[in-house]
């Protein structure tokens, strides 16, 4: 039987404290380090890390090839067209927290935009690599859809 939505609070509290905590360990690293956190960020890299922020979770929590990263915490359902799949958290606690998380590009946005912000503080370079490259796929992504729709038109 699935549990109730006040029933997985405690869950939620925990993803939220995982989150909380991962800001205090960079908070801590970059004290420790004296790296300098910035006073502001470059347009350009938050334009670039929210177009790879949006394709990556995309990636993460509906492409077909990463299943298996979900596969313990979800139940597939389907298809979901252009290589997607379609699937819903299993009613176990606590794959139920984790397969939310897992399923749903907008509850994994702030996890993976805060990853991408902490490198640009502690590895800019890595963390403007990475975010290259998913909006270069992203871009990729957005011209494959448009030839598909021309050439079918």
């Amino acid at each position: 039987m699935s549990e109730s939505p006040r029933e997985r609070i405690p869950s939620h509290i925990g993803a939220m404290t995982v989150f909380g905590g991962g800001w205090a360990g960079v908070a801590a690293l970059v004290n420790r380090t004296g790296t300098p956190v910035p006073e502001r960020y470059a347009l350009a890299d938050l334009l670039i890390g929210g177009l790879a922020t949006h394709k990556f979770t995309r990636l993460i929590s509906k492409d077909g090839v990463t299943t298996p990263l979900r596969a313990p915490f979800t139940v597939y359902e389907g298809e979901a067209g252009d290589a997607e799949v379609n699937e819903r958290p299993r009613d176990e606690h606590p794959q139920h927290t984790i397969g939310e998380l897992l399923t749903c590009p907008f509850c994994l946005a702030p996890w993976v935009a805060s990853a991408y912000v902490a490198g640009l503080m502690l590895a800019p370079r890595a963390a403007r690599t990475w975010a290259a490259t998913f909006s270069v796929v992203a871009a990729s992504d957005l011209m494959q859809q448009a030839y598909a729709r021309v050439r079918t038109a």
